[in-house]
């Protein structure tokens, strides 16, 4: 049996996700046997596109068997896609809604799927966490991802259809990274009301963003930094050796816990190619509280408790 070759597209190699996305990936390829290809965008959607049409276009004795890509910026490549699927390339989109998917798949001799976080659920999520975690409402300062990101309209969508109405939310947007969120953050910290801000919360779509707000933050004088961070920060992946480290050590109040997905998307392609079965068009997968929103409820009432007897 031929030796299937796969192709991984990543944004960029910078933000914890994208890291633990190609860790997931190289797993699996050793697991299943598979020759595995990594390549990173920058954050660049031209740099992206480019990287993909060089491997398409050239000599089909190097054709990779799929490409799998995390799209960098607001399209998943409709050109590129049917370009790479008349080469007999399977095609997986990951964490982006990509409309044309479900027209390729009437006339490709190809596995094409996308494979995506459930990102409404996980904006919902955040949006219970800080309900738990102001429950006496209050503002919060919310970090978005760009706003070309499916994912980042879903989790903002998610957030604001589960935070109650008495949490208002100041939003600003950063890239997805540590250094993104700390150049917002030391923007916003120019202009002459936002010191006097009274913000109850930081809440990023990102663990490193949420990262790099606290990081601007602590680089404020003594006084103005400790009133900064002693409110709760809280992000999003909640990878084992970041978000959910940060939770414990209490450099992040929560996370979300989003699992990655290159893995499973290798093993789908691998199955679909070997077997000729046909994956689903879309598959999600789960998120969830980190802490628990329970054990977030019991925090937020014991700190209350602690402030009222003071």
């Amino acid at each position: 049996m031929k030796k299937l070759s796969f192709l991984v597209s990543l944004t960029n190699n910078e933000n914890d996700y994208q890291q633990e996305q190609a860790t997931a990936a190289e797993k699996a390829a050793r697991r299943l046997g598979v020759d595995l290809r990594m390549v990173y965008a920058g954050n660049d959607a031209v740099t992206q596109s480019q990287q993909l049409l060089q491997f398409i276009q050239g000599s089909a004795a190097t054709h990779p068997d799929a490409i799998i890509f995390e799209p960098v910026g607001g399209t998943a490549f409709p050109q590129v896609a049917r370009a790479a699927v008349a080469a007999d390339i399977a095609w997986v989109v990951l964490n982006h809604e990509a409309e044309y998917i479900r027209d390729l798949r009437q006339t490709s001799h190809v596995p094409v799927f996308g494979i995506s976080s459930d990102h409404e659920e996980i904006g919902k999520i955040q949006g219970k966490q800080f309900a738990k975690l102001l429950p006496q409402g209050g503002s919060i300062l919310y970090i978005e991802g760009p706003s070309n990101s499916s994912a980042a309209r879903q989790r903002t969508a998610g957030m604001n259809a589960t935070r109650p109405a008495n949490i208002q939310v100041k939003m600003m947007r950063a890239n997805w990274t540590e250094e993104s969120a700390h150049r917002a953050i030391n923007s916003w910290l120019r202009l002459g009301t936002a010191k006097k801000s009274a913000i109850d919360l930081v809440g990023a779509q990102d663990d490193s963003m949420a990262a790099g707000a606290r990081k601007a933050f602590a680089e404020l004088p003594a006084d103005e930094r400790e009133r900064w961070l002693r409110i709760p920060f809280t992000g999003c992946d909640g990878l084992p050796k970041t978000g959910q480290t940060w939770v414990r050590s209490g450099v992040l109040a929560a996370t979300v816990f989003v699992p990655p997905n290159t893995g499973l998307a290798l093993e789908m392609l691998t199955e679909a190619i070997r077997t000729g079965s046909k994956p689903p068009e879309l598959k999600l997968t789960a998120a969830e509280s980190i802490p628990s929103l329970e054990e977030l409820a019991r925090i937020s009432a014991s700190r209350l408790h602690r402030t009222a007897g003071a």
